[in-house]
């Protein structure tokens, strides 16, 4: 038999060598590929049943335990087309180890889940059927140093990616290099090509190469053939390394994403023997003292972490969902993709060179010496019997993307502690390629796994609104690896009101606001950027939960358009000082495109008596004016900025006049009655009873129709950042079993002092409350207009609430009572109309039982805001902030409208049977454990603290 699999071999530890294999550039043929994707056999034990490739076997309904070899088989035929010639089979990614058998002999072997491998299997085969086998075990050393499974709270084994098997002829291109580089103007480029030839024929040859570069129009920008300076003899290969003088040519960036097509063809005799096709792109990476640059020109990372994840699928998602995920993310203004923690696939890769990601492609290496993998608590995370699995993990990674012009950054590895062994594959990722700068997931400043690594570009996780300034005293470019950690540990409180995740845009507009004006800041992923949820077939849902600002079935949530607005690349900086000057609305414009003047954005405005559009030439990352035509007549400004590649990626809503103030009509009668019980007030048609035990509106009614049942009574929602998991180590406890929490107002015990004043325009009833843990005074007042204000004094000494979420008035309505309608003044001036935060709209209330946090193994059919639980629909549930109005009513239009000055905030749900409906004066940003400032900056604690606010609402 002639040697099955070629390799690249790199000295380690004790003069060995690591074998990285060859990953040949496939044909451009489709004869010459077949897929050997679809229905497989999966024998485990006794056990022979269907399985689908590629997937994971979890997902699927089988446990493996470790140390178990499962075997996955299927038949294939080869076409008569490709006989006398070398057969090669493909493997994307294998979870964790596998060993590839053709017809009962071996091929090979290969350690390591995310990155792609080939082998030669044409010795192996025969004519008619062939039987195609891999055994594959999990957890073995590559998941545990990658935490793979750990990670994903489930086992993560199988095929995980796609398989091929394909042809070449005896004497192939085995593999080939591209790199790119400018002059100093960064306006020509020399275009570097590494070609690796080998023969796997018996007979000696003298070969040649042709490239073809052609542009998108297909014009012919290079064609250069050329024979090899040598005979090629049988079993040798050879390598070819030319540069190419390419002039002026168009530069591939995210912003303008231009590839070229590069046609390489191996010659015999004269005659194409093989043809590979592939795209790439002009562009030059550096790194220069503590900033990033491509082509030149300065970047700001603007992005997110991405795992592979589908509910149903688990770490195997389709093509069309690679696609998807990179579309939704370039859509909500992201540059910048960092491949947490393992590398992508091919498929995602092709999507970003196409439509413009920066990808920091991240080597699947996790935790080594961090307290979140507890095997270092054994293990010597400076043992050398680990480098070799270190660098493999690296340079197999590398070798599959290394002509992607969308990978500007390699990473090491996910939070580690840096050590010799980190050194030592820090040289051979250096010596593999040195055109693009390297990372490592670590601290670089504080006490906390800071090790001292020598990565190109430094790291830090989770900072404070003070980290972009500490970036400027680096000496690297600093990114923030993670940072603006999406709300997930607080799991009680997000099922309980989804609106904490409305209050996390505004935070991240001021954090990325700073990391854009710090020159060393080179910029950031938010964690994260899809749920990490697993929903099993035994009806177990796993992970580490919703921390995306897209869920796992792709539809965005409220963080993705926070995420949208603070990553806007073009900014209108005087929304709050507007200035009108010779009929012409003057906006102050920055421009935060890293490469583009605004001259390639469309900019559109529309007002409430015209429309139009208008030019701007304003440079990258420079700040300059627009000027809208206004006249008298203009009341509003609506204005967007439309990316190239034809998304607005910014607009705005500019008022240019004052929201009247509603007036409203006196209320025919004013009158209140007493007995011993109760103190009865008639204001026109409503009915107010006041309880004089307990100063509560006891009873408020419409020609005998029922209205409130309670309220309003002073109310603490307390901090809660109850993750509702099991033991665990890393907190990866997401489950089945999270239910809402259940929010009651303080007990009132009694009231006294209760004083009634009737008067023309108001009556007034003031009384002294007494609570458990609490007392306060309360202070009604029903005036002739039909409003009524309820103003509350409190104090409390209560430990368990002195730390709120919110606090203000809470009422109580029949269930009956499930609209909700809302005006508020938004963090932003537009919003989604999918988005829970948008500044009005109308919610109904749809709840609804379900056994678990969500429903298990379903695809749901509905906007993420119309998800519904007990307590209501995402979007009825959820905290309002800012209000101006807030109301409830039923289908006979009767109901409570709350009127508010815009420092409010309204929450609504069932519980009990009756609607609650809270008026809070204070709201923060939830319970999140990794927030920090800015998100945290609202946070209070009212301990033995005076507490005043009131409210203002009316009933009809």
């Amino acid at each position: 038999m002639s040697g099955q699999i070629q390799k690249i071999a790199f000295p380690v530890a004790g003069n060995k060598n690591i074998e990285i294999a060859r990953l040949s550039p496939l044909p451009a043929d489709k004869t010459l590929k077949i897929y050997l994707n679809g229905e497989w056999r999966f024998k485990q034990g006794t056990k022979n049943t269907p399985i689908q490739v590629p997937g994971e076997w979890a997902m699927q309904g089988h446990n493996v335990a470790a140390g178990e070899t499962v075997t996955y088989s299927r038949s294939f035929t080869i076409p008569g087309s490709w006989k006398s010639k070398r057969v090669k089979l493909k493997f994307d990614g294998v979870s964790s180890h596998a060993l590839v058998k053709v017809n009962g002999n071996k091929v090979v072997e290969h350690e390591g889940s995310f990155v792609p491998f080939e082998s030669d299997v044409t010795d192996f085969l025969k004519s008619g059927d062939n039987i195609l086998e891999v055994e594959v075990q999990a957890l073995t050393i590559s998941d545990i140093l990658a935490c793979t499974s750990q990670y994903a709270a489930h086992t993560v084994g199988g095929i995980l990616r796609k398989v091929t098997l394909f042809v070449l002829p005896e004497i192939n291109i085995a593999d080939l290099t591209v790199s790119t580089s400018f002059d100093a103007n960064y306006k020509n480029s020399t275009l570097k090509l590494k070609a690796k030839l080998i023969n796997e024929s018996k007979m000696n040859s003298t070969v040649g190469l042709r490239y073809l570069l052609t542009d998108n129009e297909g014009k012919v920008i290079l064609n250069k053939a050329f024979p090899l300076n040598k005979a090629l003899t049988a079993g040798e290969s050879i390598v070819s390394e030319k540069s190419f003088f390419v002039k002026n040519p168009r530069q591939w960036n995210t912003e303008r994403p231009y590839l070229y097509n590069l046609t390489t063809e191996l010659l015999i005799d004269g005659k194409v023997t093989q043809q590979n096709n592939q795209k790439i792109g002009f562009r030059q990476v550096e790194v220069k003292g503590n900033q990033l640059f491509v082509n030149g020109s300065v970047v700001k990372l603007r992005g997110v972490n991405r795992h592979s994840v589908h509910p149903l699928t688990g770490r195997t998602i389709s093509k069309e969902l690679e696609i998807k995920d990179a579309e939704l993310f370039k859509q909500a203004n992201c540059n910048y993709i960092r491949t947490s923690h393992y590398p992508p696939s091919e498929e995602f890769l092709e999507e970003a060179d196409k439509i413009g990601l920066f990808v920091e492609n991240e080597s699947s290496l996790t935790w080594i010496q961090h307290h979140a993998s507890p095997m270092w608590k054994l293990w010597n995370y400076k043992d050398e019997k680990f480098l070799a699995y270190m660098i493999s993990a690296n340079l197999e990674k590398m070798q599959a993307s290394k002509n992607h012009p969308s990978v500007i950054i390699w990473s090491l590895g996910n939070e580690s502690m840096w050590s010799p062994l980190w050194k030592k594959v820090l040289d051979k990722v250096k010596e593999f390629d040195d055109t693009r700068p390297t990372s490592f997931h670590d601290q670089c400043w504080g006490g906390f796994n800071n090790a001292g690594s020598k990565a190109d570009i430094a790291n830090y996780h989770y900072p404070g609104i003070n980290g972009p300034a500490a970036t400027d005293t680096m000496s690297r470019p600093t990114l923030f690896g993670e940072y603006a950690h999406i709300s997930t540990y607080n799991r009680r409180e997000l099922v309980t009101d989804p609106g904490v995740r409305s209050a996390y845009g505004l935070p991240l507009v001021k954090m990325y606001d700073s990391i854009y004006h710090h020159k060393g800041n080179v910029g950031g992923a938010i964690w994260s950027g899809i749920d990490d949820t697993f929903h099993l077939p035994n009806g177990t849902i796993v992970g580490y939960g919703p921390w995306g600002p897209i869920d796992g079935w792709r539809r965005p949530k409220p963080e993705y358009w926070g995420m949208k607005k603070a990553y806007a690349p073009v900014v209108v900086q005087n929304l709050n000082e507007r200035k009108i000057q010779n009929n012409h609305l003057i906006l102050e414009v920055e421009n935060r495109y890293d490469f583009i003047s605004l001259k390639d954005v469309s900019i559109a405005y529309k007002t409430n008596n015209d429309e139009g559009e208008v030019k701007s030439f304003i440079s990258p990352h420079k700040i300059g004016f627009l000027k809208i035509p206004v006249n008298k007549q203009t009341t509003e400004v609506y204005i967007t900025f439309k990316d190239p590649a034809g998304f607005i990626a910014n607009e705005e809503r500019i008022g240019l006049s004052k929201t009247p103030i509603m007036q409203y009509e006196p209320v025919a009668s004013l009158l209140m009655k007493e007995n011993a019980g109760a103190y009865f007030v008639e204001q026109g048609e409503i009915t107010y009873t006041i309880d004089k035990r307990t100063g509560l509106i006891s009873n408020a009614e419409s020609h005998g129709e029922r209205i409130l049942e309670q309220g309003p009574v002073f109310c603490v929602v307390p901090m809660n950042s109850e993750d509702c998991g099991k033991p665990n180590v890393a907190g990866e406890t997401y489950q089945n079993n999270i239910y809402p929490l259940k929010n009651y107002p303080l007990y009132t015990l009694f009231a006294k002092n209760i004083v009634a004043q009737e008067s023309d325009d108001a009556i007034v009833i003031t009384m002294e409350t007494s609570y458990s843990n609490a007392s306060g005074n309360i202070k009604y007042s029903f005036m002739k207009n039909g409003n009524v204000k309820v103003d509350y004094s409190v104090k409390t000494n209560n430990l368990t609430i002195s730390n709120p979420y919110q606090y203000g008035m809470l009422f109580q309505l029949p269930r009956e009572f499930d609209e909700l309608n809302w005006k508020r003044r938004g963090d932003f001036t537009v919003y989604s109309p999918d988005d829970i935060s948008r500044d009005n709209g109308t919610a109904k209330l749809n709840a609804k039982w379900i056994s678990s946090v969500e429903e298990p193994g379903k695809m749901p059919a509905t906007l993420w805001k119309d998800d519904a639980n007990e307590l209501g629909s995402n979007d009825f549930r959820s905290t309002k902030q800012h209000i101006v109005y807030a109301e409830l009513k039923n289908r006979n239009n009767k109901g409570i409208k709350v009127l508010s000055d815009e420092t409010q905030s309204s929450r609504s749900w069932l519980q009990d049977g009756n609607i609650q409906f809270l008026i809070a004066d204070y709201s923060n940003n939830g319970s999140e454990p990794f927030y920090g400032s800015p998100f945290t900056d609202q946070n209070v604690n009212i301990k033995d603290k005076q507490l005043k606010g009131s409210v203002t609402f009316r009933l009809r």
